[in-house]
């Protein structure tokens, strides 16, 4: 069976489990995690991405991320290169050092936040890499010491977290204590280990009793939700889809989006890849990028090629349009002569 592509939206919350190859070390000492940490903090910074909770375990890695300015595809392949291209030349090894497919699960997040951070937060007690969960507290290679309030990351959201347990910093890491205890004493856990129908439901007993009451439930592998949640984001996954593939069967590419933007702004094609600074050239890059990335599903390495500029000055350049009235204009103009205003409407 052909494996599924993965699901990605704007601000989606994302369960990513990232394994070594045939379940080796990807960690062999602190300076590995160390440098995967500091890789993590530029990444997330330059891209905008939220992280709620995070471990580092020998083989494997949990991350808790929220879609950002960056699809979560582009991040994992830019951080999963970065680490591995870094281990093999510490220790002289050669080779692939994770999975080919790292697992990422689109969750519910007004259901399943809080548990996932406990979740992922207790993977070294439940491994035996500390005494107790009171001594996760001060653990550095999981979220949950920023949360404690005995360190801190500029990539990791702690107060979007903390704000979940309670109305002050004090009283919420006084709550998320008792709920780690308890949650330590129910187990591993297994339904939020992946999303999928049977998992998402609570269980077989909770499927097998809709059943008996005449409910179908909808599942996929790729979402933690409820039924409903998984077939709304199902649905707007294969509209995402479709849309895309009208985009490209009526010739709005790229190239299409590139030689309206020139127009608009009234610069020659070779300009955008020149290093020109002049305030037309950059508003055409930016209003490509953001368009490209963000309407078109377009990667940022594609738009980057064309551009003749990295991966991190497309995110930027498109950040511009968010944050600039008269760039957002013009990309709206620019929309409706692609016909991009009305394939949005369509689907509304």
């Amino acid at each position: 069976m052909p494996r599924q592509s993965r699901i990605d939206a704007p601000l989606a919350l994302h369960h990513i489990i990232i394994r070594g190859i045939e379940r080796k070390a990807i960690f062999k000492d602190d300076t590995d995690r160390e440098d995967f940490i500091e890789r993590l903090s530029l990444l997330f910074e330059e891209t905008l991405t939220p992280c709620y909770a995070w471990a580092l375990m020998p083989n494997h890695v949990h991350l808790l991320l929220r879609t950002g300015s960056v699809p979560i595809a582009s991040i994992m392949r830019r951080l999963l290169t970065g680490h591995a291209v870094r281990f093999n030349r510490r220790h002289g090894r050669s080779g692939h050092l994770f999975q080919n497919r790292y697992k990422s699960i689109l969750c519910q997040e007004d259901a399943y936040l809080t548990q996932l951070v406990g979740y992922i937060h207790l993977n070294p007690f439940r491994a035996n890499m500390v005494n107790d969960v009171e001594a996760l507290q001060r653990y550095p290679f999981t979220g949950h010491s920023a949360l404690m309030g005995h360190t801190s990351h500029s990539w990791q959201d702690a107060q979007y977290v903390l704000a979940l347990f309670g109305k002050t910093a004090a009283v919420a890491r006084r709550n998320l204590a008792m709920r780690m205890r308890q949650w330590a004493a129910r187990g591993r856990c297994p339904e939020l280990t992946g999303g999928g129908l049977v998992r998402s439901s609570g269980g077989w007993r909770a499927v097998k009793a809709a059943h008996r009451d005449g409910v179908r439930l909808r599942g996929d592998e790729r979402i933690l939700g409820s039924s409903e949640f998984v077939q709304h984001t199902l649905k707007a996954a294969n509209e995402a889809y479709a849309r895309k593939m009208r985009l490209h069967s009526a010739g709005t590419d790229l190239s299409a989006l590139i030689v309206a933007a020139c127009a608009h702004f009234g610069i020659e094609e070779k300009q955008l890849g020149s290093t020109s600074k002049r305030r037309q050239v950059a508003s055409a890059r930016a209003v490509v990028s953001r368009m490209a990335t963000r309407e078109m599903s377009i990667s940022g390495s594609d738009v980057a090629r064309r551009l003749n500029v990295d991966r991190s000055a497309v995110s930027r350049a498109a950040r511009r349009v968010d944050a600039n009235s008269d760039l957002a204009e013009a990309a709206g103009l620019i929309r409706m002569e692609l016909g991009l205003a009305e394939s949005e409407e369509s689907q509304q």
